[in-house]
């Protein structure tokens, strides 16, 4: 996709479907005159909306709409742009696509995200910020749209560029200091205090992770998985939980047979809660495959919540459920994050005895479902943050705990009577290079094009 680049590219810019209005958009680094000229009949002042007839190739109308030309580099690529707003009907719009293909000398269709890139590779947005678009537009609840739309204006950005001029500063303090002799080393050292700088930046770099986590909460959320044996109040709960009818329940032993999913959300967090089916020997070929899914949801979830019927405490079967569960994490997790992805709750606390320090709730009534909203947002780790959040996604977290670990690295150098600045001027590189993949300073190809292509058509 980087390859083609510089070929003029066009897009219906709106979601498929039939709608009042849709849009078709035009990007080229070279001038649009031409095609200004076929399809409007007539020059755009810049930045303008023109009402007008949008024409075919043989001068009859396809449609009144709305026509606006954004000349480089004020656009929103950077290149030349123009904007097309007709009625949205699908077959206007396909019309209206075809007759700028065909007008503009070597245009083709857009790929998936190729505005943005564009936008990216013309230095209109960084990488980050490029990330919150598609971030924006995908957003499941308000507090993920308020924070990608911080991160787009650049919040995340300005955080790891404050990063990236103390790392620069360092750098060329170690590198320089290196032309000296061996001699004079530590004490060009001591006198800039590199150590106290490098403190002070781990420090920051923690603060800002803290942050990170938590818009990568915000857009990922969290994989909630319902286990137990049937007749627990699974489907209950969930359907507790979601505020609606969305699982089947009856007394019957084995009523749900495939995972029933549902988003919902707790304080802005996005949780994914899906219901399987009740673990046991199953007695026939279909309920044996919902088990078997069972277990694969099981395996993928960042909580498992194991409920247990407080009426049925004294079934052998608990205990045997709950070690296999145990034995299936414990392939994938140590000791403390098995603890940690492992949520023993007990059902119908209103009619049965709940034992001491028991997570107790009555998916019938509803009462312990607040406790249980907070234990699972205390499980995904969120933490409410005095300040606004950006919306961050797991490659950013790698990236800083990257950076940490080499500024860490560096740290442990200097700590030394005598240290080796060759090595702590390679783990600042190191740390300088893992910050840029943010922002995209250092970026590979491979990554942009994996970034890019999840992007819709038209964006």
């Amino acid at each position: 996709m980087l390859a083609r680049h510089q070929d003029p590219i066009a897009a219906i810019a709106t979601a498929p479907g039939r709608g009042a209005v849709g849009i078709v958009r035009v990007s080229a680094r070279q001038p649009l005159d031409g095609l200004i000229e076929a399809v409007c009949g007539q020059a755009l002042k810049p930045r303008h909306a023109h009402y007008l007839p949008l024409r075919a190739a043989d001068g009859s109308v396809i449609d009144q709409g709305l026509a606006l030309h954004f000349p480089a580099p004020h656009s929103y690529t950077g290149e030349q742009v123009l904007e097309l707003q007709a009625h949205g009907g699908p077959v206007i719009l396909q019309l209206l696509l075809a007759r700028c293909l065909q007008a503009l000398p070597g245009c083709r269709l857009a790929e998936p995200g190729e505005f943005t890139q564009r936008a990216f590779l013309n230095g209109k947005l960084d990488l980050a910020q490029a990330e919150a678009v598609a971030d924006l537009i995908d957003a499941s609840t308000e507090a993920a749209a308020r924070s990608a739309a911080r991160a787009l204006e650049g919040a995340l950005s300005k955080e790891v560029n404050g990063l990236r001029d103390a790392l620069i500063h360092l750098r060329m303090f170690v590198e320089a200091t290196l032309d000296f002799p061996e001699e004079e080393d530590v004490e060009f050292v001591q006198q800039a205090d590199v150590q106290g700088q490098l403190t002070g930046l781990r420090s920051r770099i923690e603060q800002i992770l803290v942050r990170t986590r938590q818009g990568a909460l915000l857009r990922e959320g969290l994989q909630v998985v319902l286990a137990g044996q049937p007749n627990v109040g699974k489907s209950s709960l969930l359907n507790a939980l979601a505020g609606a009818e969305l699982a089947i329940v009856t007394p019957i032993p084995g009523t749900t047979r495939d995972r029933v999913s549902e988003q919902i959300q707790i304080e802005g967090v996005p949780l994914h809660i899906t219901d399987t089916a009740g673990l046991r020997d199953a007695a026939d070929e279909v309920e044996r495959i919902g088990v078997a899914r069972s277990w694969e949801s099981i395996a993928k979830a960042d909580v498992v919540l194991f409920l247990h019927d407080l009426t049925r405490l004294q079934e052998a079967d608990y205990q045997r459920e709950d070690e296999r569960i145990r034995a299936q994490l414990a392939a994938h997790d140590d000791a403390a994050h098995l603890e940690a992805r492992l949520l023993h709750v007990f059902n119908k606390a209103d009619a049965a005895e709940v034992p001491e320090g028991a997570m107790a709730l009555s998916a019938r009534t509803g009462a312990g479902l607040d406790a249980l909203r907070q234990e699972l947002l205390a499980r995904a780790g969120w933490q409410a943050m005095p300040e606004g959040l950006f919306i961050a996604r797991e490659r950013h977290v790698q990236a800083l705990s990257r950076t940490q670990a080499h500024v860490g690295g560096a740290l442990e150098q200097v700590s030394v009577p005598r240290p080796a600045l060759d090595l702590v001027a390679e783990e600042l590189r190191l740390a300088h290079e893992a910050l840029g993949e943010i922002t995209g300073q250092f970026s590979a190809d491979d990554l942009l094009g994996e970034i890019f292509s999840r992007f819709c058509i038209g964006k």
